[in-house]
C-alpha cells in the first residue's frame, strides 16, 4: 500500500542549523520562532522553553492551531534543529526560510516531506479504539 502524495495531511520541514544561532537563548529563539509561524499564517497557542544550564542548549517548542514548531540546540557542537509541522493554508517552507536565512545562521540545510496518508490508506492500520 503506497502513499498517495498528492493529498497530504500537512508538511514538515526540518532545518539543521549551525553558527551563532545555536548560542541563543531562550528568548531569542522564541521570538524568531514565532516570527517564523505568524509570517507561516500559523496561529500560535502557547510556548514552553527549557534552558539546561548557563552555556547549555535549549529546548523548546510553540504549540500552534495548525501543529508545531521546536528547536533543540546544542552549543556545545554548534548545532541546532528546528522541527516544523503546519498543516491547513499555512506554509512551513516561509517559516523554515525565516529560520534559515536568519542573520545568526551560519548554515542551514532545510528538508521539506508532505506528511498524511489518504482516507483508504488509514483501513486497517489504526487499532481500534474502544
Amino acid at each position: 500500500m503506497g502513499i498517495n502524495t498528492a493529498k497530504h495531511i500537512g508538511r514538515h520541514a526540518l532545518i539543521e542549523c549551525s553558527g551563532p544561532i545555536t548560542m541563543l537563548g531562550q528568548e531569542c529563539l522564541e521570538a524568531l520562532m514565532r516570527r517564523a509561524a505568524t509570517e507561516a499564517g500559523a496561529t500560535i497557542i502557547d510556548a514552553r522553553f527549557h534552558l539546561f544550564g548557563e552555556g547549555c542548549g535549549v529546548t523548546g517548542v510553540l504549540i500552534l492551531a495548525e501543529s508545531h514548531i521546536t528547536v533543540h540546540t546544542w552549543p556545545e557542537n554548534n548545532y541546532a534543529a528546528f522541527d516544523v509541522f503546519m498543516c491547513g493554508e499555512c506554509d512551513p517552507s516561509i517559516a523554515a526560510n525565516i529560520i534559515a536565512e536568519d542573520v545568526r545562521t551560519e548554515h542551514a540545510d532545510v528538508k521539506i516531506i508532505s506528511r498524511g496518508l489518504s482516507s483508504g490508506e488509514l483501513s486497517g492500520t489504526l487499532c481500534a479504539v474502544q
